[in-house]
């Protein structure tokens, strides 16, 4: 059961997103946030270092999610097998946040500030893959190249799937990991 911090943490990104929806990224603060969350805005800054963290917060959680499965993966697999193993165990925790993420991901899409942010996130969790991998005795130019590989394939996977849920998010997955295998088949 969540507890009341992370009550007011998500009533705050359910403000910001509602917030960012009805008047854009760029005409709305932290203060109208807070307000619109029932909570003062230095609350608001208790949880949130800025205004663009409120869309990146489940960002490390997802992280080390990753980053543990491969930790955990069977001894044989390659780096792409754990890799791509590590995202399906992420599914489920992906499709609860679907209500939060498909807003998410229009609103970050149409603000190239956000959209820079994002992209900065998806390095550090490249980088923080690679190192997980290394971890795991993938040797580092390997690991570089499979962590850069792997997660450009989830991200688009995950991208599809929030613009069109038509086909499922591990069905994405699978898709792009069966692509992925034959196009560096082919090389």
């Amino acid at each position: 059961m969540a507890n009341s911090r992370d009550d007011v943490g998500v009533r705050l990104q359910q403000a910001a997103l509602g917030l960012f929806r009805e008047r854009g990224y760029d005409q709305t603060t932290a203060a109208e946030i807070a307000a619109r969350a029932g909570v003062t805005e230095r609350t608001f800054f208790r949880y949130f270092p800025d205004k663009r963290e409120v869309l990146f917060d489940g960002e490390s959680r997802l992280e080390a999610a990753l980053a543990a499965s491969i930790a955990e993966a069977p001894d044989g697999l390659g780096a792409l097998d754990m890799l791509f193993r590590a995202f399906r165990s992420v599914q489920s925790l992906l499709e609860g946040n679907r209500p939060f993420s498909g807003p998410r991901h229009e609103i970050i899409s149409s603000t190239p500030a956000l959209h820079e942010r994002e992209l900065a996130k998806i390095a550090a969790l490249t980088d923080a893959l690679a190192e997980a991998l290394k971890a795991r005795g993938v040797p580092d130019l390997q690991a570089a190249l499979a962590a850069r590989a792997g997660v450009a394939a989830f991200a688009h996977a995950t991208s599809c799937w929030l613009e069109d849920p038509s086909l499922g998010l591990g069905d994405r997955i699978d898709l792009a990991y069966r692509e992925l295998g034959e196009l560096l088949g082919r090389g």
